[in-house]
C-alpha cells in the first residue's frame, strides 16, 4: 500500500531544500567577503582557505566574527 514511496519523496525533498541552503549560504558569505573593502587581499585569502579547508566551521566563525555594518 505504502511501499514507503510518500516517505522517500520528502526525504528527497527535504535533502533538497538543505542542499540548497548550504549552496546558497557559501555563496553569500563569499559574495559578502568578496564585497568587503576593510579586508585587505591577504584577509580575503586567508577566509577563502578557511572556508576550502572547513566549510561549515569556517561559515559559522565568519558570519560571528563578520563586523556589523551600519549604512
Amino acid at each position: 500500500m505504502f511501499n514507503g514511496g510518500l516517505l522517500a519523496f520528502f526525504w528527497y525533498m527535504v535533502m533538497f531544500y538543505v542542499l540548497f541552503a548550504v549552496i546558497w549560504m557559501f555563496i553569500q558569505v563569499f559574495a559578502d567577503i568578496f564585497r568587503r573593502r576593510d579586508l585587505s587581499g591577504a584577509g580575503k585569502a586567508g577566509w577563502i582557505l578557511l572556508l576550502v579547508v572547513l566549510p561549515f566551521l569556517g561559515v559559522l566563525i565568519y558570519m560571528i566574527m563578520r563586523p556589523k555594518t551600519i549604512e
